[in-house]
């Protein structure tokens, strides 16, 4: 008798348009009137029918379950496959999958206050837990980023703080200000370890030898209004070699990871230096204007020295040395170093300096001067 009663039940006939459902939730409660909806809807068909009927703003995601069993394909397979009874309105359950969502920041995580006038620039530590920041009331200042506060005001200069950078082991900082003095500071504990003086005008860029080329860090390359590249032994403070190459002013300096210090300028030229002996190794032309800005491919693994991700760095000199060699390989891979320049014609050049003086790229589409650009890349 119960076989002859089950095979008189309605079943699916796949030729039919349609199929009564009612969705609801797991606690019972209907989303709507029940619908006649085709017998090869499927769940992310369900899903817009769902958000539509509850109105919601944002679109959340469902899985629909029958007597138990989600569905994962078309309605009639499913009931075909189940034997499922059609004679009246066929319940769906749905239920809210969990949603991931990566939100835009929308608000100020932080305000760190102290200076008292403009803060001209700024600078994440290779360990990304400080901050050094120079400002026009000639002070530079170490903030402790998981605190947000300050911990150490440093005074010296005597006039606007126009540059910063970390030495790549994160035992020093230099500073560079509007009268072309450059200050060394010990950031453990907010004390100067001396000043650079030789530039005449004031400094526009700094950077630090990298990290898989010498430990502990000791030489840095300076750029100034005055024409002149400089290198300093940080040790000593003093200048061991200046190159004058430009005719006008230097706006950005680089020091690379092949042995090689780049510097743009004003006089709309690009060179290319030996970082051991101070030479001219190769002049890039191409811009219509002033160069503005540069950006090596390997400027992040470049900051960071041996620091990895999570803020740490082996102990040992000739370790962190390994250490930073081959998170740089693991950068460059089998291409020589990339180095992009910004200028006031509207375009960037992309090159390949350590082997040819040609451009491999120009690119437009700004319409207006090019002040600054950047490189993010995997370190």
């Amino acid at each position: 008798m119960g076989e002859e009663r089950a095979a008189k039940q309605p079943r699916l006939d796949t030729e039919a348009a349609n199929v009564i459902i009612q969705l609801e939730s797991d606690e019972g409660v209907a989303a709507g009137p029940a619908l006649s909806v085709p017998h090869t809807v499927t769940p992310q068909q369900l899903e817009v029918l769902l958000n539509g009927l509850l109105q919601k703003q944002e679109k959340m995601p469902y899985s629909f379950y029958i007597e138990g069993q989600e569905l994962a394909g078309e309605l009639g397979a499913r009931l075909q496959k189940q034997k499922v009874s059609v004679e009246q309105s066929l319940c769906i359950v749905y239920m809210p999958q969990a949603v991931f969502r990566v939100r835009p920041v929308a608000r100020c995580t932080a305000s760190m206050s102290g200076h008292s006038e403009a803060v001209l620039t700024v600078q994440f530590s290779p360990n990304g837990k400080y901050l050094a920041s120079g400002s026009g009331d000639t002070t530079l200042r170490f903030w402790d980023l998981n605190t947000q506060l300050p911990q150490f005001e440093c005074k010296g200069h005597r006039n606007w703080v126009l540059v910063v950078a970390w030495s790549p082991d994160a035992a020093m900082v230099a500073s560079g200000d509007m009268d072309g003095t450059i200050w060394l500071w010990d950031p453990a504990t907010g004390q100067a370890l001396g000043s650079c003086k030789g530039h005449t005008k004031w400094i526009t860029s700094l950077a630090w030898e990298p990290a898989h080329k010498a430990l502990p860090s000791r030489r840095f390359v300076s750029g100034s209004k005055d024409n002149t590249i400089r290198i300093w032994d940080a040790s000593t403070r003093r200048c061991v070699c200046t190159m004058s190459s430009h005719t006008m002013v230097v706006t950005c300096v680089c020091w690379g990871g092949e042995g090689l210090i780049y510097s743009s300028s004003r006089d709309t030229s690009i060179n290319v230096w030996d970082a051991l002996e101070g030479k001219l190794v190769r002049t890039l032309k191409g811009h219509a204007h002033w160069v503005n800005t540069l950006a090596l491919s390997t400027e992040a693994v470049l900051r960071t020295g041996a620091f990895d991700h999570t803020g740490k760095c082996p102990r040992d000199p000739e370790e962190t040395m390994k250490v930073a060699q081959q998170r740089y390989d693991a950068v460059v891979g089998s291409q020589p170093e990339r180095l992009v320049s910004g200028s006031d014609d509207h375009t960037m050049f992309l090159w390949t300096p350590s082997t040819s003086k040609s451009h491999i790229a120009r690119m437009t589409g700004h319409v207006q001067l090019i002040n600054q650009v950047g490189h993010f890349g995997s370190v």
